[in-house]
């Protein structure tokens, strides 16, 4: 008999055989999940939903329609979207069956990625919902109703590396717009952002706006065009490492000082939005590409001005620089309250021909995302969840015996009717674990049917909460109802 270092799987006879041991002790190893997952707890995810059906009720109210797309594409779909960086983080799939053998000597021994991985894998999972959403758009062209508005919300996943904030498995919460130029577009975005986070109670967001052809433009005049990239993901840094750190980053890249000095009154743009644009038309007056994003910001932030937010603030930062390989025009990004450390929460922008990757032209679009699992954190950080979502039961039936369950679940079913959440403990155990397991539940109110009840055609409810009790007749259960 071998030995299992106090290791033993119960209900499972102990085996002399090695190998059998040694599966023993494999199964009794604590399991784990991958770096970058979660485990979501009930409460969790009691509170996830909360989001989610707040975020979906205002997609719906804004006319947008649902969709959904496969959680694994074909390679070709999604390689080539994102840029070099983009590309090392879409998970691969392996290929079904025997894959390696499929693969000619001269490209297994080469031992290069690039090579081996078309070989292997045809497949990956979605990294994000845009890129899928362009192929939707193109493959169901001729079913689409153009302005076609439409929302998803699923989990999309990225070989990240596990920080704060940000994992490998997560949700996005997306709205976009195609087949439409018209910048109310962007307006109207920005006032579901709005609604939004209004109704999360996370007043004091600041939705940042800049415009890609503004970047474009600066580029331009101050001689850098051919190092737009450079420049502005550089540019992009100004907030985390200041004004010299971004110069640094400049000169390293190459971008020559004169470039930095025409650039310079970037770095200290202030005052209203209106005045900044003032500033940025002047800056601009030699680039017709920047001063039509000017023109169109302009018209953008004097439109919401009118209309008015309800309590998010927008604001211009001509640093803001996301998505430079597909973002075309307005590019937003939302920053959580002042006083909590978490990055964007929200992002976004125009992309006037992303389809075009797919072969369809000319089709114009305008989208924003939802940061699920940031504006979670945030939530949880400022004590923002509705207590209520802590209950997920209004009321437990305590369980005295198989006759008295018998009369409990004929309450339970009017109850539920009534729309209340309503359980019955499900076997006779002592009262005090019982009333534990409702208390350990946060139940408010428990009903108490014994004998003496049995008898008398009527049922107890104590309210948890306050400790006190009231017996009420089984013809006077509305009453106890309206206590709802």
């Amino acid at each position: 008999m071998c030995e299992l270092n106090k290791t033993r799987v119960s209900n499972i006879p102990l085996s002399a055989d090695e190998g059998i041991c040694d599966t023993y002790i494999k199964m009794a190893q604590k399991p784990s999940i991958p770096k970058g997952t979660r485990d979501f707890s009930p409460a969790e995810v009691l509170k996830r939903n909360y989001i989610f059906d707040l975020v979906k009720r205002q997609f719906q109210t804004f006319g947008f329609q649902p969709i959904e797309t496969p959680s694994f594409e074909n390679s070709e779909t999604l390689m080539g979207k994102y840029g070099d960086e983009g590309d090392r983080l879409i998970f691969k799939i392996l290929n079904s069956g025997d894959f390696i053998s499929k693969v000619d000597d001269v490209t297994y021994s080469s031992k290069k990625s690039s090579s081996l991985t078309p070989k292997i894998s045809e497949k990956a999972l979605r990294y994000d919902l845009t890129v899928p959403f362009a192929r939707y758009v193109v493959m169901h062209q001729n079913e689409i109703d153009f302005p076609f508005k439409r929302y998803q919300i699923q989990p999309v996943w990225r070989a990240d590396r596990p920080q704060k904030g940000r994992f490998r498995e997560f949700y996005q919460c997306d709205a976009d717009v195609v087949g439409a130029n018209s910048l109310l577009q962007e307006v109207e975005l920005l006032q579901l952002y709005d609604a939004v986070f209004t109704d999360l109670k996370l007043t004091g967001t600041t939705i940042k706006i800049n415009n890609r052809k503004i970047l474009a433009g600066i580029a331009e005049v101050i001689g850098a065009k051919h190092q737009l990239v450079d420049f502005t993901v550089a540019l992009d840094k100004l907030d985390k490492i200041g004004e010299e750190g971004v110069k640094r980053e400049m000169r390293e890249k190459g971008i020559s000082e004169k470039a930095m000095e025409l650039a310079g009154p970037l770095f200290s743009l202030s005052g209203t939005n209106l005045q900044q644009l003032d500033a940025l038309r002047s800056l601009l007056s030699g680039s017709e590409q920047g001063g039509k994003g000017v023109q169109e910001l302009e018209f953008i932030v004097k439109t919401v001005e009118e209309l008015g937010l309800q309590s998010a603030q927008l604001t211009i930062d001509v640093t803001l620089a996301r998505g430079l390989n597909y973002y075309t025009g307005a590019i937003f990004e939302v920053a959580a309250p002042e006083g909590v450390q978490m990055g964007s929460i929200g992002g976004g922008g125009r992309y006037d021909d992303l389809t075009g990757i797919f072969g369809l032209k000319d089709v114009s679009g305008v989208g924003i995302s939802f940061g699920l699992d940031r504006i979670y954190l945030v939530l949880e950080e400022l004590g923002y969840f509705p207590e209520a979502l802590e209950r997920s039961l209004d009321v437990l039936c305590l369980n005295f015996g198989e006759a008295e369950a018998l009369v409990a679940l004929r309450l339970l079913g009017k109850l539920r009717k009534a729309g209340l959440k309503a359980d019955l403990y499900p076997s006779k155990s002592k009262i005090q674990k019982q009333l534990k397991y409702a208390n350990n539940r946060n139940v408010p109110y428990v009903i108490l049917i014994g004998e003496e009840e049995l008898a008398n055609g009527s049922f107890v409810v104590k309210n948890m909460l306050e400790g006190t009790q009231k017996e009420y007749a089984m013809d006077q259960l509305e009453d106890f109802i309206a206590l709802w």
